[in-house]
């Protein structure tokens, strides 16, 4: 086969199966995802399945790996049980991003998000508590929302 028939048979390729791979990184069933679009019409999704709702814009900065950052939070399963908050604004939950302290989704959504900016979270079980959840308020393979914000943001010295 010569180079030029070898390219194209890439292209062709990678083109087809596009759609499947991008198929692949749904982690919501189907009846989560239509409850999502009925909850929270026009959310977004990041490459790896999380999906957000921008509530309140930031004006700041974005936090990084490593950094201290205090949030807020209300964190419920997805029909609506809460399981846990941090709504104090004098005390915030802070943790260091990226570096194992929280759920994966939020290590993945915190380094997107700005100073001041609130978003509604919607994180799939697998970027949560997974296959173990968290007894005995989040079952296994639980989908989570949180209603977070970020309040501050602490670089290393």
């Amino acid at each position: 086969m010569t180079p030029r028939r070898l390219t194209l048979a890439f292209l062709v390729f990678f083109a087809c199966a596009a759609p499947l791979l991008h198929a692949q990184r749904e982690r919501l069933s189907p009846d989560e995802i239509e409850y999502v679009d009925k909850k929270w019409p026009g959310t977004k999704k990041t490459g790896t399945g999380i999906r957000y709702l921008v509530v309140k814009p930031g004006d700041g900065e974005t936090p990084r790996g490593g950094d201290k950052v205090g949030v807020l939070y209300v964190g419920t399963l997805l029909r609506g049980e809460k399981f846990d908050e941090h709504t104090d604004p004098k005390d915030p939950l802070v943790i260091r991003v990226n570096r194992g302290d929280v759920i994966p989704g939020w290590d993945q959504i915190l380094q997107v998000m700005k100073l001041h900016e609130k978003r509604i979270v919607i994180i799939p079980g697998e970027l949560a508590y997974g296959s173990r959840g968290k007894a005995p308020a989040i079952p296994r393979d639980a989908t989570l929302v949180f209603e977070m914000e970020v309040v501050s943001i602490q670089h290393p010295e």
